[in-house]
């Protein structure tokens, strides 16, 4: 891992489970009391878009009191330091990366602060509740809807995202299940292009097999300790 140039950070739902987010595949998550089917997906919505309106409202309005943790900001502080290529992309869809201080950064799977207006294509940073059918704010149209990649739906920034893995040195996986692709496929990219790969995570993934190595604990004391070794090199 010494020496790398150009680096690809992934993060999942374990980084911002320490700052009280609740993750869709623990026993007590989202997922506990709402089945993917019913509110994640394109044809939950055209079935129930009141149900799938309030499930993500709630979602936002948590992200909203939820803070940046130890994770988040020194993931920032590397990505305001670092002198080579470094792209931060997060399967979450909050904003702590950003509250943290982040710049350098993708969401995959879209964020809960926009909303995406299916009548004109506008996008809205949106921090309210979509329940009550707002207008949108380019077209006046009751159009809008949280800005997330359902299932059955492309990843945003793919072709980025393919780029920036097949030029890195270093790809490194932070509190990822390993289990929702294409995500998943992106320490094997890494590695086709000659990349070294790193896991963080509390419990091995179910790609750890693929990664040189792994580091298991809290997100909040391996992601610090990790960029000070890091940022020491610099």
């Amino acid at each position: 891992m010494k020496n790398p140039r150009n680096i690809v950070i992934l993060t999942g739902a374990g980084i911002s489970a320490e700052s009280g987010l609740e993750t869709f595949r623990s026993s007590d998550g989202l997922w506990a009391n709402h089945r993917v089917d019913d509110v994640a997906t394109p044809e939950a919505f055209a079935r129930d878009p009141a149900l799938v309106l309030d499930f993500y409202d709630k979602r936002r309005a948590a992200a909203q009191k939820a803070m940046p943790n130890a994770a988040h900001d020194a993931l920032a502080r590397l990505d305001q330091a670092w002198p080579g290529d470094v792209l931060l992309v997060t399967q979450n869809v909050d904003d702590l990366h950003e509250r943290a201080g982040a710049q350098r950064l993708c969401h995959m799977h879209g964020e809960l602060m926009s909303a995406w207006c299916t009548s004109c294509d506008a996008r809205h940073r949106w921090t309210g509740a979509l329940g009550d059918r707002p207008a949108c704010p380019t077209c006046r149209a009751p159009s809008l809807r949280p800005d997330i990649v359902w299932f059955g739906e492309m990843p945003y920034h793919l072709d980025m995202i393919d780029r920036a893995l097949s030029q890195c040195d270093l790809f490194v996986s932070i509190g990822t299940s390993g289990a929702v692709y294409p995500a998943a496929g992106f320490v094997q990219s890494a590695r086709h292009f000659g990349a070294r790969t790193l896991e963080l995570n509390l419990d091995p993934s179910q790609g750890s097999i693929f990664f040189h190595a792994s580091r298991m604990g809290r997100a909040t004391d391996l992601v610090p300790a990790w960029v000070d070794d890091l940022l020491a090199e610099v």
